[in-house]
């Protein structure tokens, strides 16, 4: 076992707590309790926030989810143990009755670890994001290519508790907004939580980076026809007509296989003048663009229930110009989009910033202004009267529509059509989205705390 910030024989640093094995072998780490968090957040990195929001979206008592965030602030959360496929704290109740917590999420069979190591593996960037404890979303997205979901959704957070509670309790719920705050410094922890300790994942990425760069240092074979560009076996078949003739039900081949990343496009400034007019680096951006979203398209083809998904909404021209601005474009191209959208630069980039926290819906919060009918405005209101506890300091809002304004203050929450709850924090005499949704209104406050 060693103490915090030693590094061992190998070079692994051992941070945040202690590092330990099982006695069955399994990694383990045991992470110090952390000081109250008043005033705060729970989450600063996306990863985090998508943590919290399996939470959020799982638990059905979110009165319950208000108290464990009470819980967690006050420093209620002991020690907690991360191992595969559960994290345990005890967690003290307001009249410090210690309760033993857990929360199960399922690890990662041996053929969803295969796949997912091999993509990052390909990725030098994915080992160095980690190497920083760092997770980009591409990491998430490539790892989703490949059928691994690594990040928990709705239900994969599954509470046990010695208060006995069927549903998660304040005190699950405390453990899981405690681990947002570890998880933020570091993801190792969900890893962890999925089946391999960190020592044990750059290990086997060492091996696999060696054996990738071996395979693409050998001269290629000597049947090159026996593969598709990209390394891709060509697919067999018969001819279309042949197999509608054929009696009996068609044979459909298989399904294309995932796309490790997106292609490159042939860069277009070549050895001839462009055509007069023609924007090559523009042209080449847009062609980037629709590789990254084909390859997404294909993922999500391939992903289990896409049968029954719903049709996602076409994009309006201005939301796929805040959506192509969003990518982060060249400048010059980026000086095009917000010319041609006919609104301002603050306006866009507004956009642009409520489009990171949450898309298209997010974009509508920002634009849309309304009055909630009567059944929707008494559910607003009783969230905001339930979101503080009795004795609890709660801000004076004033409300116009379905914006909330702290009163002395440039923070505002905005309620959504769907019910969540959206940050905004006035600047430079504008409203601007704060973070993502939250399911009830102090969250959503709570994170303007925090920016």
């Amino acid at each position: 076992m060693s103490r915090t910030g030693n590094t061992d024989e190998n070079g692994y640093a051992e941070e945040n707590g202690y590092a330990e094995d099982t006695p069955d072998g399994r990694p383990e780490r045991t992470l110090a309790a952390l000081p109250p968090a008043h005033g705060r957040g729970f989450a600063r990195t996306w990863w985090g926030q998508a943590w919290l929001k399996a939470l959020e979206d799982t638990a059905l008592d979110n009165g319950q989810l208000k108290r464990g965030r009470k819980h967690a602030r006050e420093g209620a959360v002991g020690a907690v143990c991360v191992r595969p496929g559960r994290i345990t704290a005890v967690v003290r109740d307001r009249d410090r009755t210690p309760y033993r917590s857990d929360v199960l999420l399922q690890e990662l069979d041996d053929g969803e670890w295969d796949r997912l190591l091999e993509v990052v593996a390909e990725r030098s960037g994915h080992i160095a994001a980690l190497l920083d404890r760092d997770m980009p979303p591409q990491f998430v997205e490539d790892a989703a290519a490949v059928g691994v979901d690594l990040l928990p959704g709705i239900g994969d957070l599954e509470p046990e508790c010695a208060c006995e509670a069927w549903d998660h309790c304040p005190h699950t719920a405390a453990l899981c907004y405690q681990v947002a705050r570890l998880l933020d410094e570091d993801p190792y922890l969900l890893l962890l939580m999925r089946g391999r300790g960190e020592r044990e994942l750059l290990d086997e990425l060492q091996v696999r980076s060696v054996a990738h760069a071996a395979r693409h240092a050998a001269p290629a074979g000597d049947d090159a026809s026996a593969a598709a560009p990209g390394g891709v076996p060509a697919p067999e078949g018969i001819p279309a007509q042949a197999a509608f003739a054929a009696p009996g039900p068609a044979v459909l081949p298989a399904p294309p296989p995932a796309v490790a990343a997106p292609g490159r496009p042939p860069a277009l400034a070549g050895g001839t003048d462009p055509a007069p007019g023609l924007d090559v680096a523009a042209l080449e951006f847009l062609a980037a663009d629709a590789a990254v979203r084909a390859r997404r398209l294909l993922a999500e083809a391939l992903a289990p229930g896409h049968a029954t998904s719903p049709v996602p909404a076409v994009l309006t021209e201005w939301q796929d110009t805040v959506r192509l601005t969003t990518a982060g474009p060249p400048a010059e191209i980026a000086a095009r989009l917000a010319a041609g959208c006919g609104r301002d630069r603050m306006d866009l980039a507004r956009a642009v910033r409520a489009w990171e926290h949450g898309g298209a819906a997010a974009l509508t919060v920002l634009e849309e202004e309304w009055t909630p009918d009567a059944e929707a405005l008494a559910r607003a209101r009783a969230q905001l009267a339930a979101a503080w506890e009795e004795g609890e300091r709660a801000p004076r809002l004033r409300a116009a529509g379905n914006r909330w304004t702290a009163v002395g203050t440039d923070a505002q929450v905005r309620y959504g059509r769907d019910g969540r709850w959206w940050p905004y924090r006035k600047d430079r005499g504008r409203w601007w989205p704060a973070g993502p949704p939250a399911q009830d209104p102090e969250a959503a406050l709570a994170m303007l705390a925090a920016d």
